[in-house]
């Protein structure tokens, strides 16, 4: 059963501009991974401070598991979800090597249970399951991480359609009302038992979305564009880089360009976002690649890896040529987040470090949050906060600026391994079993 609180009322978003169909579809409040340009910056504000009975306008159970972040279309609420069924004799995941040896990761698992991956569509009034559509089912063509999902990736949204990525599962788009519009195969997706972690990339002016597909030692690894109205192939770039979990951005050069930075353990590349081609190519993390990048309006790209080793390279868009890089702060999973000019690192146990952005000074370091914890999720900023929530379900929100301070802590008692997603002064949250709706009232 859904929980509602005292608010409920409908909440319709403005239309956006035209794609590229010219027509003019509903615009997305919260289109993708980390929100409008994969910024991680929301429009408005949000609540500081929320608890049972209190901001927490609805609660809606989640069926299946999953670590997707909710995206935001319109009236509707987006979320992606895996069922694994019972053991089939004699499955197994494709064989991995690593040194010529064939190796088996200790924490993977899944690949012997029949799989189920679904696209479910929220009401953003009161969290009421309006549909639910499987996507796809068979038997998994790798495991997954024991603590991560078969529905790791963000689905993203052109404001007419809802994209969503499995890896060996495939691309596929659902109308808004869960028609399926189109699917594309993309074959065995091997990533050496971690499962598959990068989000598709929409580049709504073309009419595009971006896969990432770098798969166990490289070889078979690919870049590709696809036409959102349609799933025919736009271009194609094969790539040299093995298995990352790290989506790639889109920024804008000086020159008005706009190009797609990639990440990869060995390369970092850039891509013209029309065609494909090339456009610089600069020395990787050397390193697992996990967090997101990001970048800043003055066409400064900001990558970082956190494990084994933390590296964060600050490179010029147009040419890829290094400004800075710094060697501490950065966690495994959690992606930085930039804002107002400085550069904000988290490390797993949710320890913030501050950066300049255009010349890699230390602002501050050694910021702790004052829960002790495990941390995915990655930060979200709205009204000069930022939003930083464990996997034990504590969200921490702490002043934007160059003085770390702590404004407030929630919990929601439930683990959080997913992204917030902001729109119009509400949080929306995915939790290990319900999705979540705080605010202080939801728009009319």
């Amino acid at each position: 059963m859904t929980h509602r609180g005292a608010s409920g009322a409908a909440c319709l978003l403005l239309l956006g501009a035209a794609a590229a169909s010219g027509q003019q579809p509903q615009q997305a409040g919260w289109p993708q991974w980390r929100g409008p340009d994969g910024r991680g910056q929301a429009a408005s504000g949000a609540p500081t401070e929320w608890a049972a009975g209190a901001n927490v306008v609805w609660r809606a159970p989640i069926p299946g598991r999953g670590h997707s972040s909710p995206i935001v279309v319109g009236d509707r609420i987006f979320l992606t979800a895996a069922e694994s069924g019972d053991p089939v004799e004699g499955a197994a995941a494709v064989i991995h090597f690593m040194g010529g040896e064939e190796f088996l990761h200790p924490d993977s698992l899944g690949a012997d249970r029949r799989l189920k991956v679904f696209l479910m569509a929220f009401d953003r009034r009161d969290g009421a399951l309006l549909w639910k559509r499987t996507v796809r089912s068979g038997l998994p063509y790798d495991n997954r991480h024991r603590v991560g999902s078969y529905a790791n990736p963000t689905p993203a949204s052109d404001g007419e359609r809802v994209i969503t990525w499995f890896g060996t599962q495939g691309l596929h788009a659902f109308s808004l009302t869960g028609d399926r519009v189109w699917s594309r195969d993309f074959g065995g997706v091997g990533t050496m038992g971690m499962g598959v972690g990068i989000s598709p990339l929409l580049l709504p002016e073309a009419g595009l979305v971006v896969v990432q597909n770098d798969v166990e030692g490289g070889e078979g690894s690919f870049i590709a564009a696809v036409d959102t109205s349609d799933g025919k192939e736009r271009w194609r770039v094969d790539r040299d880089q093995p298995a990352g979990w790290a989506t790639p951005i889109s920024v804008r050069t000086e020159a008005g360009e706009t190009l797609i930075v990639a990440m990869g353990a060995g390369n970092i590349v850039a891509y013209e976002a029309e065609s494909g081609a090339e456009r610089w190519r600069v020395e990787g993390l050397l390193s697992n690649a996990v967090p997101s990048p990001v970048a800043s309006a003055e066409g400064i790209v900001f990558a970082a890896t956190g494990y084994p080793r933390k590296r964060v390279l600050a490179l010029r868009a147009g040419d890829g040529s290094l400004l800075w890089s710094y060697r501490k702060g950065q966690g495994y999973v959690p992606s930085p987040i930039f804002h107002r000019g400085l550069l904000y690192l988290v490390s797993d146990a949710g320890i913030l470090t501050a950066l300049n952005g255009r010349t890699g000074e230390v602002v501050y370091e050694g910021g702790r949050v004052p829960v002790p914890s495990r941390f995915f999720s990655s930060p979200v900023v709205a009204g000069e906060r930022i939003y930083l929530t464990s996997e034990e379900g504590e969200t921490h929100v702490i002043r934007t600026g160059a003085r770390f301070s702590v404004l407030a802590t929630n919990s929601l008692d439930e683990p959080v391994m997913a992204s917030p997603a902001i729109v119009d002064g509400a949080i929306y949250l995915r939790g290990a079993e319900h999705l979540y709706a705080i605010a202080e009232e939801l728009p009319p």
